[in-house]
């Protein structure tokens, strides 16, 4: 009976050590995102993961933002960028799943507000693959 249990804790160990290991998505990430008139813009994601913090950052054609509340948890990531746009400052929310060498990210805006007269942007969802 010992053994067995002593084995299952080794399985398990073993099982978490692969789920940390997959869950490694440092490095460049590259994604198109999907504008409002169907055009798509180039955004390069930038990441460094310690344990499950994520830092890093998000680079477009409007400029780079810092990652903040960065977390990597098994195969979900999750984060926030501040935006800069019309006078104001928007809030960016992130949350992927991880698969492999692609993120499925959804992307929405915290608390709303009217995005410089435009109205908030509805989530949308998109893949970054990493770069290679």
């Amino acid at each position: 009976m010992q053994k067995r249990t002593v084995w299952l804790m080794v399985f398990a160990l073993l099982v978490t050590a692969a789920a940390a290991l997959a869950a490694d998505i440092s490095g460049k990430w590259v994604a198109q995102i999907p504008g409002r008139q169907g055009t798509t813009t180039e955004t390069t994601f930038n990441f460094k993961v310690e344990g499950g913090k994520l830092t890093g950052t998000v680079a477009s054609p409007r400029g780079e933002q810092q990652i903040s509340d960065g977390k990597v948890s098994g195969d979900e990531v999750s984060f926030v960028t501040v935006v800069s746009f019309g006078g104001g400052e928007f809030k960016w929310v992130y949350k992927g799943k991880i698969a492999g060498d692609e993120i499925k990210f959804t992307r929405s805006i915290e608390g709303g507000g009217d995005f410089g007269g435009r109205g908030a942007p509805q989530p949308m969802e998109f893949v970054a693959k990493r770069a290679k």
